[in-house]
């Protein structure tokens, strides 16, 4: 799950989007142990081997395109599955059980416990990053306006969450460029992998995203710093001790007011370009 799995996620976008042609999709064998099942059955979190032409081995919540796929299906169990990928999303279509064992002990996320979540109205911890040229940023860099915060990884190979969110922004930005009533405002994508992300991994990455430094900033620094910052919205991030690719997550994108106080929290990848939009405008 390396960068240039990023890169050819955002060249395949790009090449979608001027061919005018619906985006293809692929199908990729996976063998894993399922660790969870999510309680209405439409996602699994499942530890898998790697992937071939995707991604290394890793832990990571996948999508059932049909709840019935997870019918009789519980922790432990092994299985062999399809995880078919397109633009926008990647979804399981096939599952099948082929045995089981026992669950391994899961490493303790990294930034979940010890840090109260932020209320709305609270401000936002002062904590300290390097930009994607280098600069170091404190977070009041950004107050004056209103801000949009998400956190993402440039090799995240999977297109409903980090590239979703980039995708999302990018929209968002389009946006910002015509609106008078976003005048001001910010988006910030701060890396849960700074080792892997440094400032120019995250300019490259930024350059081909199209994203205008002066109304899009991507943030590296101290891992720990970002996991205690992520913390305060409720993300929550656990790293593989063994595997520096295995990175499991959740997702938010947050908003901040003009006096860097939290205005509001999305959860997940639901929420729309325009919602953000809404938000940021709303905000004091």
């Amino acid at each position: 799950m390396r960068a240039h799995l990023g890169s050819w996620l955002v060249a395949l976008a790009i090449c979608s989007t001027a061919c005018g042609s619906a985006p293809a999709e692929r199908a990729y064998a996976l063998q894993g142990q399922v660790l969870a099942i999510a309680d209405d059955r439409q996602q699994a979190t499942i530890k898998h081997e790697e992937i071939k032409g995707l991604m290394a081995g890793m832990t990571m919540t996948f999508k059932a395109r049909d709840a019935q796929l997870l019918s009789g299906i519980k922790p432990g169990d092994l299985i062999n599955a399809t995880l078919v990928v397109d633009e926008n999303s990647a979804s399981i279509t096939a599952l099948k059980k082929v045995g089981e064992a026992p669950l391994e002990a899961v490493p303790a996320p990294t930034a979940s416990s010890g840090f109260e979540l932020l209320k709305p109205g609270e401000p936002l911890p002062e904590t300290r990053f390097v930009d994607q040229d280098g600069k170091p940023r404190a977070f009041s860099d950004f107050r004056g306006s209103p801000v949009a915060i998400t956190f993402i990884y440039t090799s995240c190979p999977i297109p409903d969450f980090c590239p979703r969110m980039d995708s999302h922004f990018a929209s968002i930005q389009r946006t910002m460029a015509t609106d008078p009533g976003l005048r001001g405002a910010h988006l910030v994508s701060i890396s849960i992998d700074p080792v892997t992300d440094t400032p120019p991994v995250l300019k490259g990455h930024a350059d081909r995203l199209m994203a205008d430094p002066s109304r899009w900033s991507f943030l590296t620094g101290d891992r720990d710093d970002i996991d205690q910052f992520a913390a305060r919205f409720g993300l929550s991030i656990s790293r593989s001790p063994t595997n520096a690719l295995d990175i499991t997550h959740n997702l938010r994108t947050v908003i901040a007011d003009s006096k860097g106080n939290l205005f509001k929290v999305h959860i997940g990848n639901q929420w729309t370009p325009d919602q953000v939009v809404a938000d940021l405008k709303a905000a004091p």
